[in-house]
């Protein structure tokens, strides 16, 4: 059965050539043209991915990806302004899982698309992952503490999951993009500080004190238990 992708935005002509290239490449594809009607399509429909512009009059991309993360974790790519460095981060700490930035080659997207879809379908093994007290389910994406268990996006999984796998050793900002997209975008490392923080807040939050992802000054991040 085809993915089904949601494209929120309030441009037709992005949405029309994000529909070209996402359908010629066997996905099904359904679209907002605001981000109250997106909202309402996203809950309604269930798709698998949301394209979501980050720009749009009325309720923006940001308020739609609260309130989305609110409710669960279907992976979001976010399309934003080369100009908005800084509402990159935010659509980042919200819970975004990537972003591209306008313009933007339909290709790049498609590729993206397919990345976010294969880190959150279970084309990749099920597993499980415990380093001390701390445990990590993929076939739920969820962190399982000892006295809380919370949800992951696909992004946040992959992030903390590769620093489980070897736990203690530093990993830079850019290999664990390179964990996270498996192939090589030009990428803005410092989304990965973004996502850091989000797990930190989940984690440490449940936890009651930070003590399991480790910055490492001036080289990256390690997971201890």
């Amino acid at each position: 059965m085809a993915k089904k992708i949601l494209v929120i935005d309030d441009e037709p002509k992005i949405v029309e050539i994000c529909q070209d290239y996402l359908k010629a490449s066997g996905f099904e594809v359904i679209s907002a043209g605001n981000g109250q009607l997106g909202l309402t399509s996203a809950r309604r429909d269930k798709p698998d991915l949301i394209v979501l512009d980050l720009m749009m009059p009325g309720m923006d991309g940001l308020d739609v990806c609260r309130a989305l993360r609110r409710e669960g974790n279907t992976p979001i790519i976010m399309l934003t302004a080369r100009v908005a460095e800084s509402d990159k981060l935010v659509g980042l700490e919200l819970g975004a899982d990537d972003y591209i930035t306008k313009p933007f080659s339909p290709r790049e997207l498609v590729a993206r698309v397919r990345v976010v879809l294969r880190r959150s379908s279970g084309d990749t093994t099920s597993e499980i992952i415990r380093v001390g007290e701390v445990s990590i389910d993929r076939t739920r994406y969820e962190a399982i503490l000892p006295d809380a268990t919370v949800l992951l996006t696909p992004t946040e999984f992959e992030i903390l999951a590769t620093m489980m796998r070897q736990p203690g050793r530093i990993f830079s900002r850019a290999q664990l993009l390179t964990a996270v997209h498996g192939i090589a975008f030009e990428s803005y490392e410092r989304a990965i500080d973004s996502h850091i923080r989000n797990l930190r807040r989940k984690l440490e939050t449940a936890a009651g004190e930070a003590r399991y992802i480790i910055t490492v000054h001036g080289v990256g991040y390690k997971f201890e238990s």
